[in-house]
């Protein structure tokens, strides 16, 4: 990976801790040091790293991405330190009652991506990135390979901006701006890629990945969909609610393909539960 910077680890402080990464504050106060995995390959850094280079040029409020980094055996980059600053998440964990307010805050954020114009020659087509990851996943039998494709190929072409892993756990706020983070699968494509994954989580997560990830209840969550939907659609009937939900269907089903063969790098094995919920959402 070219323009890598190595730094000293003794000028950080650790200051969280993820899934894939660690996140250190510089002594400094001004930059915030992202870490991933040793076991996670230099070129993903890398790629995060241009993802959120795009979506800062683009205008949308991130992180300014400063430089790609590694302590010697790590990459990450380096970005603005947001300060003070916590997640909606965080601030509905502590504070119920922000609830509404902040998925109603969201959901204008949520649209505002939506509707601007992506970098196409920077950024990824979704239905591109779905259908060759679906190609890679060598244990999925043929005939859901063909099922999801068949499907793809109903998907329409857009241009506009994804965050790609939409939820109210990527957005912070330091009080005057909200900002999006965790934007290494930003894409452009149409809207469902993003709000398929954001229904799902919102009401079919379990207790435990809950807190994991959200710090937040499954009711709390479904609640956080409630609120969000009809401002993110801009109507309070159930019926065309309801109608936008079902076309999320077979947008969850081949995102989780896409996502559990990107996790296990085409060599998962796709369990009877899996192939069940992919019946479920997306029926012959």
């Amino acid at each position: 990976m070219q323009d890598v910077e190595r730094i000293s680890l003794d000028d950080y402080v650790q200051t969280g801790e993820g899934g894939t990464a660690l996140t250190y504050n510089h002594k400094d106060g001004k930059t915030l040091a992202k870490l991933f995995m040793s076991s996670i390959a230099a070129d993903n850094a890398a790629r995060e790293f241009r993802a959120s280079q795009v979506v800062y040029d683009i205008g949308l409020p991130t992180p300014k991405p400063i430089r790609l980094i590694t302590d010697g055996t790590r990459f990450g980059a380096e970005y603005e330190l947001i300060s003070p600053k916590r997640s909606f998440t965080r601030i509905i964990s502590q504070e119920p009652d922000q609830l509404v307010p902040l998925s109603e805050r969201f959901a204008v954020l949520a649209r505002q991506i939506h509707q601007t114009p992506a970098d196409t020659g920077r950024l990824p087509d979704m239905r591109d990135l779905a259908g060759s990851w679906i190609d890679k996943f060598e244990l999925l039998p043929d005939d859901w390979k063909e099922r999801f494709h068949r499907f793809l190929d109903t998907v329409p072409s857009a241009s506009t901006c994804l965050h790609g892993d939409l939820h109210i756990g990527n957005i912070i706020t330091d009080g005057k701006r909200d900002l999006w983070i965790d934007v290494g699968d930003f894409a452009y494509g149409v809207p469902e890629w993003d709000l398929c994954m954001l229904y799902y989580t919102s009401n079919f997560m379990s207790a435990e990945r809950a807190d994991s990830i959200f710090h937040l209840e499954p009711p709390t969550l479904k609640a956080h969909w409630k609120a969000f939907a009809p401002v993110y659609y801009g109507t309070d009937s159930k019926e065309q609610l309801e109608a936008e939900v079902r076309k999320l269907y077979p947008f969850i089903a081949t995102k989780i393909a896409f996502l559990v063969c990107k996790l296990s790098n085409g060599k998962g094995t796709p369990s009877e539960a899996l192939l069940k919920m992919f019946d479920q959402f997306m029926p012959k």
